[in-house]
């Protein structure tokens, strides 16, 4: 005997994982009247319960099994996973990335194990991201009771956070770039061979070259279908294992038939269709290549964010002693401490302290908001200048950052409803096809008598009809769309919201931030000329305070300003001041007479009238005397005319709904020119009148700053946000314009109009394609290379068509 033969006798693989292992040294048992051999006890223990949980089915049924050891050794934590747990009442939820699946049965294992713990609801595994959601009674069963289960039945879970997520998405990229550039190199080589065979085809050819060329098609068509074509195959397999169909099993028929059929022909003599199979499987790839790049971008920007929220918080007890804490151990009612630098861990309330806050992650305004008691204040930010200690109002899951990122998730596995038309003609296109495709062998058998003609025709059906096509024509379309809108600076958060832009008839605009500044300016100015540059001193004055409206008038006078002594503000009123030894004073016409100035029935009329104008009117008065009036206004953004003009050249409707009244109101939308104007509604007035324009038949698109608007934007057929608060429009919001510029909901606007019309055109293209060549190849004019290339033409031409969208 050899030292080979030696070795496999006295070695034996484990009958759970199937490594192998020596038979003198394996762990054995007699398990239904057999001896079974393992490697190690944990692999008996999992056999075991596998087997006492009547799921013994798992080892006749599992495939592509690698082997590997068991995860049973590890010890878990239920500690590093409560912050991932969501709870609604007594239904606990938890999302897990489990690690040791290694083919559809172990999903099929895990779901049934866990179904037989006492309190588990429900229990999904999605084999293509390895994602567990797991749901249960938190009265009957506890988190490490699950995590355990898996664990003891040979799987390891793991939290499912952002980058863990990030880290899948990563490893689907790489595996299917290694394929797609496998599958390209070989296709390339394979296609300057087939160039020769199809010159040959018409234009004759000697045998011996005819065989080298064809032989060495083979050996480059080979790696393409093994290799990269394995996802579709191997899908394909447990398709119809289970007695279903889809896309794959046509991918994969038409490239094995195309395959199979050309080895046949090479001692035949006949003609080799190497690239047909080659093509399919590359061209696909393509498109999930993009697809798996895009997922993995949004997931790489939502861990960029959810790196922000810090995972320990400093929690203040009764006596004033501090303790580091993680964020999942802090509850609702708690006080937490937060030092200069740090970041906010929690949503809250300042309590006690005062700090200038960077907000700029969730509203993308970088200038810092000063937080005093009484002030919200959200996870994520951090206090850049001030102790702050802040009641706790939510958990982790909670916080408005993870609500964002929740909400970009969900967005995530949204698509067209245009593609339900692709996905629902796959469903029928695949059986049909494959009827179609036996029934032409079987005619042309019966009527030919010749097998050869009858399989050719038959490879021509399967190959025509192979749906690349058909599969590209909405998803690359979008997903090359709302990539070139995101290198713009513009969010869609779903490819649903792409298409009902496309279908927009009315847009409703907000004024208050929205298309005006969101700042008061100065529009009218009356100088009672009682003292030199009153408004310098107005300016002067005003320059301590943090009011927007005193930042408007500081910000009017551009030179030196007066120094100003004994300075005091009273909230919603006004400010006073001594300058240069006289007393100055600047507010409202209350607070004028709180401090006993002097104001004559002229100077009262000509506040009135900028008050009825809609007009913010400030008094300014020194030594007890008036000084002056200035009245001011938020005005129009410089980009609101582009807009408006932009969106009137499309055809639609304008509105604008605003809280404010109507004098400011009717002065906004007289410098737009628009006349469908709405004043002092509220934020779920606003959403009803919304509600009226869709009873309509309009498809609405509002324009809103995300947060009063929030009714308004979830009534819409589509929400927008323009700038800082497109953090916060998440929520609530469809699409968010990260940049700060109007302009682009035009280009929003274009860009979904004409990704929408590409579609029409990929599906015309995919579906006329079909309707044409399908009968041409049943009655046996198509060759199957002229099969070939139409079937490898239709595709670039979604995939050209497609790609056209970069430069919208």
């Amino acid at each position: 005997m050899s030292a080979s033969e030696t070795t496999a006798a006295e070695s034996v693989r484990c009958d759970h994982c199937m490594q192998e292992t020596g038979r003198d040294t394996a762990v054995t048992a007699v398990i239904d009247g057999r001896k079974r051999y393992f490697c190690c006890h944990g692999c008996l223990g999992v056999y075991e319960l596998v087997n006492s949980s009547s799921l013994e089915a798992f080892y006749r049924q599992r495939c592509d099994w690698q082997p590997g050891p068991p995860a049973t050794g590890v010890k878990l934590r239920s500690a590093h996973f409560t912050d991932t747990v969501t709870i609604a009442g007594d239904e606990h939820r938890i999302e897990l990335l489990l690690s040791g699946i290694r083919c559809a049965s172990c999903v099929w294992l895990i779901e049934k194990f866990l179904a037989k713990i006492e309190g588990v609801l429900s229990a999904r595994v999605n084999y293509a991201t390895h994602k567990a959601v797991i749901t249960w009674s938190g009265r009957k069963t506890k988190l490490d009771t699950i995590l355990n289960a898996i664990r003891d039945i040979g799987y390891l879970p793991h939290p499912a956070h952002i980058n863990a997520r990030s880290t899948v998405f990563a490893e689907e990229k790489q595996d299917l770039l290694l394929r797609f550039g496998t599958a390209g190199f070989f296709s390339m080589q394979l296609m300057l061979f087939t160039s020769a065979l199809y010159a040959g085809f018409f234009q004759g050819m000697e045998s011996r070259y005819r065989v080298a060329f064809q032989l060495i098609s083979w050996a480059l068509a080979t790696p393409v279908l093994i290799y990269a074509g394995f996802p579709f195959l191997s899908s394909a397999w447990r398709s119809l294992r289970r007695l279903t169909l889809n896309m794959d099993v046509l991918v994969a028929l038409g490239a094995l038939s195309a395959y199979l059929y050309s080895i046949a022909m090479i001692p035949l003599g006949g003609e080799v269709f190497f690239d047909s199979a080659a093509m399919i499987i590359t061209f696909i790839l393509l498109g999930r290549f993009l697809e798996a790049g895009s997922r993995l971008k949004a997931g790489n920007a939502m861990a960029e964010l959810a790196e922000l929220q810090p995972h320990e918080a400093l929690l203040l007890s009764e006596n004033g002693q501090t303790t580091m804490v993680p964020i999942a151990a802090v509850n609702p009612g708690d006080r937490i401490e937060v030092i200069p630098g740090d970041r906010i861990p929690l949503d809250g309330v300042v309590i006690e302290g005062e700090a200038e806050v960077n907000e700029s992650m969730l509203t993308g305004e970088s200038r810092p908001v000063l937080k005093a008691p009484g002030s919200d204040i959200f996870a994520g930010s951090f206090s850049m200048n001030g102790r702050l200690t802040i009641k706790v109002t939510g958990n982790s899951s909670t916080t408005l950052l993870s609500r964002i990122i929740k909400t970009v998730e969900d967005a995530q596995a949204r698509k067209a409803p245009i593609q339900n038309i692709a996905d629902k003609t796959a469903g029928l296109f695949v059986p049909v096809t494959i009827l179609l495709a036996f029934t032409t062998f079987l005619y042309w058998k019966l009527s030919s008598g010749s097998t050869v003609t009858a399989l050719l025709n038959a490879v021509s059906v399967l190959v025509i009809a192979c749906p690349c096509a058909l599969g590209l024509a909405t998803p690359l379309a979008i997903l090359v769309g709302t990539t070139a809108a995101g290198k713009k600076g513009i969010l869609v958060k779903g490819g649903d919201i792409f298409e009902t832009l496309s279908r927009t008839t009315t847009v409703v605009l907000d004024k208050t931030g929205t298309i005006t500044r969101g700042k008061p300016s100065i529009t009218d100015l009356h100088d009672f000329a009682r003292t030199p540059a009153f408004l310098q001193h107005a300016a002067s004055l005003e320059a301590s305070s943090e009011h927007p409206t005193a930042l408007a008038l500081a910000g009017a006078w551009d030179s030196d300003l007066l120094k100003v002594d004994h300075f005091r503000a009273i909230p919603g009123r006004g400010v006073s001041g001594m300058i240069t030894g006289e007393s100055w004073l600047a507010g409202s016409e209350p607070f004028m007479k709180q401090e006993a100035v002097a104001i004559t029935p002229e100077e009262r009329f000509i506040a009135a009238k900028l008050e009825a104008e809609g007009k913010t009117v400030v008094m300014v008065a020194c030594n007890g005397m008036l000084a002056g009036v200035i009245g001011l206004i938020d005005d129009l953004r410089d980009d609101a005319l582009p807009l408006i003009e932009g969106l009137r050249k499309k055809g639609l409707s304008i509105q604008i709904l605003t809280g404010d009244n109507r004098g400011v109101a009717d002065y906004i939308a007289a410098r737009c020119g628009i006349t469908d104007v709405q004043a002092a509604l509220g934020p779920l007035e606003k959403a009803a009148v919304i509600r009226e324009l869709k009873a309509k038949g309009e498809c609405v698109m509002m324009v809103g700053d995300g947060i009063n608007d929030a009714p308004a934007l979830t009534e819409a057929d589509t929400g927008v946000t323009v700038g800082q608060a497109s953090g916060i429009a998440l929520e609530s919001a469809g699409v968010a314009i990260l940049k700060d510029d109007l302009r682009l909901i035009n280009t929003l606007l274009d860009s979904s109009s004409k990704c929408f019309s590409v579609i029409r055109q990929n599906l015309f293209w995919a579906f006329a394609y079909n309707l044409i060549a399908l009968p041409l190849a049943v009655t046996g004019v198509l060759h199957p290379i002229i099969s070939a290339l139409l079937m490898a033409t239709s595709s670039l031409v979604v995939v050209s068509n497609s790609l056209r969208l970069k430069r919208i």
